[in-house]
């Protein structure tokens, strides 16, 4: 089955909606979010070296805490708007980081809280992030499973 053609009104409305369409700029959205996604991606190392320096942390161990110190900024400035206007100005520069993960979690509890604790917050707050969550776990166990195959037939 083929596509149909396109009749000559279908094609004079595409012309004028595409005299009419908004032009992005896309080098300037892109380097945006390079920088945007960089220097959330530069606090996230210096948060990781003070982990280092100040706890004894060593750089392996100094992850976690980290990536829990980034999430918990990005919900506290998406609770107070400001994580908001950071994603209109540098689009997916923003979202890229684990810090948009925190501010799906915490966009989702603040829209749906007038719906009550359960029902609102609850049912709603993984919306977005559950699939991230299940995924995350799913490759895990794939990437543990053929490790653990590959070290009982004793390729590693």
């Amino acid at each position: 089955m083929g596509k149909t053609p396109k009749t000559p009104q279908q094609k004079k409305y595409e012309q004028v909606e595409k005299q009419y369409e908004t032009k992005r700029p896309l080098i300037k959205n892109i380097i945006k979010a390079f920088f945007v996604g960089g220097t959330i991606c530069l606090i996230g190392q210096a948060v990781s070296y003070f982990y280092i320096y100040f706890f004894n942390f060593t750089e392996q161990t100094a992850g976690n805490p980290t990536v829990a110190t980034m999430v918990f900024f990005a919900m506290l400035l998406t609770g107070f708007g400001i994580y908001d206007h950071l994603g209109q100005f540098g689009g997916a520069g923003s979202a890229v980081p684990v810090t948009g993960f925190g501010n799906a979690v915490i966009s989702a509890a603040i829209e749906h809280k007038t719906e009550g604790l359960v029902l609102g917050v609850g049912g709603n707050i993984f919306k977005l992030a559950g699939s991230v969550i299940v995924f995350g776990v799913f490759s895990a166990f794939v990437v543990a499973l053929i490790k653990t195959l590959l070290i009982l037939w004793g390729v590693i």
